[in-house]
C-alpha cells in the first residue's frame, strides 16, 4: 500500500491538493494513509472480517476500488498529537465538506451506500477505468 501522493493518477491530483492545503489553512492536520493498493493488498483488506481476523475495513473486492487505479485516498485527522479514527464527529464533517468542495467523493457523506470517513476518491473515476463502469 501506498501513501504517497506520487501515487495518484493525474486527474486526481488537484483535487487532493485543494483538498489537502485547505484543511491545512483551516488548522486541520491530517495524515495520508493510503493513496494507492494493489489488488492483491485489496484482497487481502477485503478478507479482513469475511475470511480473515480482524474488523470488516471495505466493501471493495478487488478491481472495484479507486485505490487500485490511483484515484483515491484515506487520511485520518490528527487531534491532541493523535490519529482520531473514531471520535470529534464534527472534525470529520469540517473534512468531508472540504473534500466535497475540493470535488471529492466522501464517502462519510450522509447517505453514502458505504460509510468509510477515511475514503474520499474522485468522482465518476470508473469512466476512467475500462470495464469498471
Amino acid at each position: 500500500m501506498s501513501r504517497s501522493l506520487d501515487d495518484l493518477r493525474p486527474e486526481v491530483r488537484p483535487q487532493v491538493d485543494a483538498f489537502l492545503a485547505e484543511c491545512k489553512a483551516q488548522g486541520l492536520d491530517l495524515i495520508v494513509t493510503c493513496t494507492s493498493r494493489t489488488d492483491a493488498e485489496q484482497a487481502a483488506l477485503y478478507a479482513q472480517g469475511r475470511t480473515a481476523p480482524g474488523p470488516r475495513v471495505t466493501n471493495a473486492k478487488p478491481g472495484t476500488s479507486a485505490h487500485n487505479y490511483g484515484l483515491a485516498i484515506d487520511i485520518v485527522p490528527v487531534v491532541n498529537g493523535k490519529p482520531d479514527w473514531n471520535g470529534h464527529d464534527e472534525v470529520w464533517q469540517r473534512i468531508g465538506v472540504i473534500g466535497q468542495t475540493a470535488g471529492l467523493e466522501w464517502f462519510g457523506a450522509p447517505g453514502s451506500p458505504y460509510p468509510e470517513l477515511p475514503h474520499f476518491q474522485l468522482a465518476n473515476w470508473r469512466a476512467l477505468v475500462p470495464g469498471t463502469a
